[in-house]
């Protein structure tokens, strides 16, 4: 093989390589650690309140961790909530028998992926790791209907939105082409009519939302979620 068709070759490989690698660290140990406190922590309240089979499951980051009012927001409905701040979808595929097979439940809603974008994470990657967690479920869940919610423009973190309109696209084309896989546009119903992040809806970190922005996530949501039970 001459040197230049070489030197070529090499540089395909090389970047093949970096297309797939991980560019991302794993968590801290002091992050790891507070995931798998919270985890045992859930597991111990199952221990003493064991929750009911069949219920919907919100699973994902700190939008579900801090939505302290979703029981008298979806009146009616036999949920569990079992989200983790900090969170991003690897996490969610690490613990995926333990904070979401055991509870057997009749239906999954997700919110993560902002944590994701803002620590490096590209849309291609995210994709990949939402397929990856869909499949671990359906290998023990086949029937169970999964809701992806997207990724909100939250004011502090705006100059991610690139990065997250792009992730949102990805993933609602793809979800658009698999069955029961459903997604929730939180992104357009939190922008102000020209477009940029309503400043109304958040706490004062202007990343997490107010009881007026969960109302919104409630609007879009419930319609997907059938009648109460």
């Amino acid at each position: 093989m001459n040197t230049p068709r070489a030197l070529t070759l090499v540089c395909l490989l090389l970047a093949l390589i970096q297309a797939h690698a991980d560019p991302a660290p794993p968590p801290s140990p002091v992050l790891a650690e507070k995931f798998e406190k919270q985890v045992q922590a859930y597991e111990a309240e199952d221990r003493a309140n064991p929750p009911p089979k069949g219920a919907i499951l919100f699973a994902g980051d700190s939008q579900f961790f801090r939505w302290k009012t979703i029981h008298e927001d979806l009146p009616g409905y036999t949920l569990i909530n079992r989200g983790i701040d900090s969170f991003q979808l690897r996490d969610m595929i690490h613990y995926v028998d333990r904070l979401t097979i055991r509870y057997q439940p009749r239906l999954i809603v997700m919110h993560v992926g902002g944590n994701d974008v803002h620590n490096g994470r590209t849309p291609a990657q995210l994709l990949e790791d939402f397929k990856t967690f869909v499949s671990l479920v359906r290998a023990k869940l086949p029937k169970v209907p999964i809701i992806f919610s997207s990724t909100t423009p939250g004011p502090a973190r705006w100059d991610e939105a690139p990065q997250r309109v792009e992730t949102n696209r990805v993933i609602r084309e793809y979800i658009a082409t698999q069955p029961d896989l459903k997604f929730v546009d939180l992104w357009d119903a939190m922008l102000t009519p020209d477009g940029k992040a309503r400043e109304d809806i958040w706490v004062a970190d202007r990343v997490h939302p107010n009881h007026e922005g969960y109302l919104i996530r409630v609007k879009l949501t419930q319609p997907l979620l059938g009648a109460p039970r």
